[in-house]
């Protein structure tokens, strides 16, 4: 029997007619005091866990071995060769190692052990972590973007006596600390790479011992001990946010916070997407960070493989090509550059046309329900943009930013297959809505997941009125955090009596039950007049400008307009320029006056069209040649803006720009 007409035996609409019947479907329900929950959830109890056998990050790594078969479990690769791989029996036994080792240089099978880890991304990050949940101590990551400041804050904050790195220079960062007396508390430092003697003999003078990974996972062979698993509400690991002004923040996650989150995923995408063995992730993006951790955290539940990058990360795309990953987690940014790329190629009036074209007809069908990558489009177009990514992607995950809908429409149709969008924070884990499976419409981060409540509250300042459907989003759930680390004063700002987090997001309910961010409380500014300017608006409508890869938009309560500096994208903005007669190199153009008018009036013509007021739009702008980045300090790890150290770098602009504009 063909399957459209079971589909008409049982009453449902025929596959071309899916989106629409998805997207005609509430994605929520409303309880009496306002809040939503998804409608997926199966029952009225929040989701805690899906798998009654993995219900802390222990447990999710032992069903990954048993699952897999001893399957292989790490990957990684040195230049120009294949990825080698370690087996979940061989990261299984080299943890319950370095973990008996631990303790037998002073460490506790304790939630009150911190241990800290100072690596990139790598196996022996995984083999670390799973070592200290594999006796109930806690992991602090740290990385190597925060500053030596931070990290000293973070070390003697978290009273952490020992830390993982992976390099000599950071052992050396860190005796540099001790030497000086900041961290009296740091007593062993364990390395992943091979070290001179006199890195050690240095340790010995101020009282740290220096050891190799290997030599302490040999201690703990011979000395094994049994495993000292963890509850459910155990403490699992302490995040420290990067923040953009002032100290981090520490945000104590259990070990049911991180299961009950990627269970409201597993929940939600079940229908059409279901984790196997034959899985692979490629993990570049920090494991610092809870996103880039979840996403791995449903592979090793699954018994799939996680391969790593080499660490650097203009090889991205070979290391892709060597692994041929299945799940591919991104920043909205890599999506902007790869569309940016994909268009900037298609370099005639004709072949733009075409794409565009091609474009169209894929995204009717993803519309309709339809994601596939063997249509005769994928053919003639997009067969090797999918290959660039090794030609196995099934799922992309999108979070941390907005994504513009052009691009998420055009990205959908042009890889072929799933994505998804997300949104949250490091306090409700990693995320809190997330896609609905047939629901491919852009413009939104979907509906909320089934282990948490969302509501809206009002933001009287701003004029955001629940009434409206609009106001301050605010989470509660087995996803939501337990508190920052020794910080009652933040934490009380986060959560309030109820057990709500308040995330300092603006939200938007649209009808079909999905969130829309539309503002953001923080790095809220009033203007001389006294109008409040909320700037990542208006930095997200104007990165949608074609030759505008970054917006750093400034307002001061004594001046009465908005400036802003702009780094043009290098690959978009001379083709821009050169259709409005305009040549040069790109540092030629960026001092280009003509230029930069014309990019301020595109800027502007953006703003009036999505509704921006005139003391919203910005008055004058500097063009700036360096792409604002984590290693230049203008953000963050994780790619927001560093606003007061932008402010600062750029004062003397600033200041140009207000003389000039006056």
């Amino acid at each position: 029997m063909q399957t459209q007409e079971i589909l008409r035996m049982l009453r449902l609409p025929e596959l071309g007619d899916l989106g629409q019947f998805f997207r005609s479907l509430s994605a929520t329900t409303l309880d009496s005091g306002g809040a939503r929950r998804s409608v997926i959830s199966g029952g009225p109890e929040l989701l805690t866990h899906y798998y009654d056998d993995a219900r802390t990050m222990y447990q999710v790594f032992r069903r990954g071995l048993s699952i897999s078969g001893n399957g292989p479990c790490l990957g990684f690769r040195k230049p120009n060769q294949p990825y080698q791989w370690l087996s979940y029996q061989e990261v299984a036994d080299r943890a319950e190692f370095l973990g008996s080792g631990l303790l037998q240089h002073n460490c506790k099978a304790s939630t009150d052990q911190f241990i800290g880890v100072f690596a990139q991304n790598r196996p022996e990050w995984i083999i670390a972590e799973l070592a200290c949940y594999t006796y109930s101590m806690v992991v602090v990551p740290l990385y190597d973007t925060l500053g030596p400041g931070v990290i000293r804050y973070i070390i003697n904050t978290a009273d952490i006596s020992t830390v993982i790195v992976d390099k000599a220079w950071k052992a050396g960062l860190l005796l540099e600390h001790v030497e000086k007396k900041e961290t009296p508390g740091l007593k062993l430092i364990i390395l992943m790479e091979p070290f001179e003697e006199a890195l050690q003999e240095r340790g010995k003078k101020c009282g740290v011992l220096l050891k190799s990974m290997q030599a302490v996972e040999d201690c703990g062979q011979e000395n094994h001990r049994a495993p000292v698993p963890p509850r459910p509400d155990d403490l699992s690991i302490v995040c420290f946010t990067s923040g953009t002004t002032g100290d981090p923040k520490g945000a104590m996650l259990t070990h049911g916070n991180v299961v009950a989150d990627f269970s409201g995923f597993l929940k939600v995408t079940e229908s059409q997407w279901a984790p196997t063995c034959a899985d692979v992730h490629f993990s570049y993006l920090p494991l610092a960070h809870m996103f880039e951790r979840m996403v791995q955290s449903v592979v090793y539940c699954h018994g799939g493989r996680v391969g790593f990058f080499q660490g650097d990360i203009r090889l991205l795309s070979d290391d892709m090509k060597a692994l041929c990953p299945t799940i591919f987690p991104v920043v909205p940014r890599l999506l902007n550059r790869m569309y940016d790329k994909i268009f900037s190629q298609a370099n005639t009036p004709v072949k733009r046309w075409l794409l565009e074209f091609a474009a169209k007809r894929k995204q009717a069908e993803v519309r309709s329900g339809i994601i596939r990558n063997d249509s005769i489009w994928d053919e003639l177009f997009f067969n090797k943009i999918q290959a660039s990514l090794g030609g196995c992607v099934r799922m992309i995950v999108t979070g941390a930013a907005p994504v513009s809908p052009a691009v998420l429409g055009f990205l959908r149709a042009a890889l072929g297959c799933q994505v998804y969008e997300g949104y949250g924070q490091t306090e409700c884990t990693a995320g809190c809505t997330f896609t609905t499976p047939g629901d491919w419409t852009s413009g939104h981060v979907g509906a909320p997941l089934p282990c948490n409540h969302i509501k809206l509250v009002d933001v009287e300042e701003l004029n955001y009125w629940t009434s409206k459907g609009e106001g301050e989003i605010c989470v509660r759930g087995p996803n939501v955090f337990k508190g920052y680390l020794k910080d009652p004063k933040n934490t009380h700002e986060a959560l309030d009596s109820d057990g709500w987090l308040h995330t300092g997001d603006i939200g938007r309910w649209l009808p079909e039950g999905t969130l829309k961010i539309i503002d953001r409380k923080k790095h809220i500014f009033k203007l001389a007049q006294g109008e409040y300017i909320a700037p990542e608006k208006i930095e997200n409508i104007y990165t949608r400008s074609e030759p505008v890869a970054q917006v750093y938009v400034h307002g001061d309560s004594l001046k009465a307009f908005l400036v802003g500096i702009v780094v043009p994208d290098p690959e978009v903005m001379p083709c821009w320029a050169q259709k409005r007669g305009i040549e040069g190199t790109y540092a030629q153009l960026c001092t280009n006056k003509e230029l930069k008018k014309a990019i301020l009036d595109d800027m502007v013509r953006l703003g009036k069209e999505s509704g921006l007021h005139s003391f919203e739009q910005v008055k004058a702008i500097h063009i700036h040649s360096e792409m604002f980045s984590v290693h230049n300090g203008l953000l963050t790890p994780t790619l927001k803006a560093k606003r007061p150290e932008l402010r600062g770098y750029f004062k003397k602009q600033i200041e140009e720009l207000y003389t000039i504009s006056i």
